[in-house]
């Protein structure tokens, strides 16, 4: 499938949410379910045994959003990860099953014992100080 350009494209900072929309669909789109379905061979990798269970991503937010020619847009986000492109119809998919999607990521981590929190280094953290 070929699917067309979106006609808005809005990155919501507070709520960390990249909003979609196309003349048939309006998602939005957490940054957290971008980063971690990033399309990149980083995360995919080849197959899906390859794949990098990404953790402590809840908090992540965007940097900056730049057009791939007429068919998709690179992402940074704020963690350094940008070698993703996000055709529009993977961003489609994306939205089209965000639910099942999120789900799965959700079952994934329980079963690797992970969380979506990031990790404190431990020199950063002393107790009673925020």
């Amino acid at each position: 499938m070929h699917r067309d350009a979106p006609k808005e494209i809005i990155y919501h900072r507070i709520g960390h949410t990249l909003e979609v929309a196309w003349p048939d669909a309006r998602f939005d789109l957490p940054a957290e379910l971008l980063r971690v379905f990033s399309p990149s061979a980083e995360v995919r990798g080849h197959s899906e045994q390859e794949r990098v269970l990404q953790t402590g991503k809840k908090h992540v937010g965007i940097k900056t959003i730049d057009a791939v020619g007429n068919y998709a847009i690179r992402i940074t986000f704020d963690d350094g990860h940008n070698s993703g492109i996000y055709a529009w119809d993977y961003l489609y998919d994306l939205g089209m099953n965000q639910t099942e999607r999120w789900q799965n990521y959700l079952a994934d981590l329980k079963q690797a014992n992970a969380s979506r929190l990031p990790k404190i280094p431990l020199g950063q953290w002393q107790p009673g100080k925020p």
